[in-house]
C-alpha cells in the first residue's frame, strides 16, 4: 500500500476551517487493491475537508466514468460516475470504523488515508446490472445481439392454424369437455 501514500492527508498541520484536495483516479489506484473490474478508469475525486476543534468532516465528490463490459453483450462501454459522500472523522481512544459514516481514529493520529473510501466510492457508484446504452435505444450491433436476434423464437410460429394441428388431439380435446 506504500503506492497509496498520495492518498494520506496530514492533517495535524493545517488550519482549522476548509480546505479542498483533487485526486485523480486511473486503473493503477485499482491495481493495489486487486480489482480489475474496469478497463479503464478517469474518475477525479475533489475531497473537501473542515477541520473543527474536535473533528473532521470529509465531502467526497466523485465526477468521471469508468470503461466496463456489458452484463448482456460484453461489449466495452464507460458507465459514467457521479456520486458524493460525507465522511465524519472524530478522535478517542482506540480507531473504529463500525459505522460507514463515522471513523474514529486514537487521539495523537496526524493523518488520515483516504484511499478506501475512495476505491468504495467509486466501486459502489457502478450499477450492480451493467448494460451498454446501444442496448436501451436499440443502435447497438454486435455478434452476440445478432445471433440472439437468430435464435429467439419467433410469434409466427407460434400461432398454428386448426389444421396443423393432427386429428387425434381434437378427439382427446372431446374426451375434457364431454363431462
Amino acid at each position: 500500500m506504500k503506492a497509496l501514500k498520495e492518498y494520506t492527508i496530514p492533517f495535524v498541520g493545517l488550519k482549522e476551517g476548509e480546505h479542498d484536495f483533487e485526486f485523480s483516479v486511473n486503473n493503477t489506484f485499482f491495481n493495489n487493491f486487486e480489482y480489475e473490474e474496469f478497463n479503464k478508469t478517469d474518475v477525479k475525486v475533489n475531497l473537501k475537508l473542515i477541520k473543527k476543534a474536535t473533528l473532521l468532516e470529509l465531502y467526497f465528490s466523485t465526477l468521471g466514468h469508468v470503461n466496463v463490459n456489458c452484463d448482456l453483450t460484453n461489449e466495452p462501454y464507460n458507465q459514467q460516475i457521479e456520486d458524493e459522500f460525507k465522511l465524519v472523522v472524530k478522535f478517542g481512544a482506540e480507531y473504529n470504523d463500525d459505522n460507514e459514516d463515522i471513523l474514529i481514529i486514537p487521539h495523537g493520529e496526524y493523518e488520515i488515508n483516504v484511499a478506501q473510501y475512495i476505491y468504495e466510492l467509486i466501486v459502489l457508484a457502478v450499477p450492480a446490472k451493467r448494460v451498454h446504452p446501444g442496448i436501451e435505444d436499440g443502435t447497438l450491433q454486435s455478434d452476440i445481439l445478432s445471433k440472439l436476434e437468430e435464435l429467439s423464437p419467433n410469434e409466427d410460429k407460434k400461432t398454428k392454424s386448426s389444421e396443423d394441428i393432427d386429428p387425434r388431439w381434437n378427439n382427446l380435446k372431446k374426451l375434457l369437455t364431454d363431462k
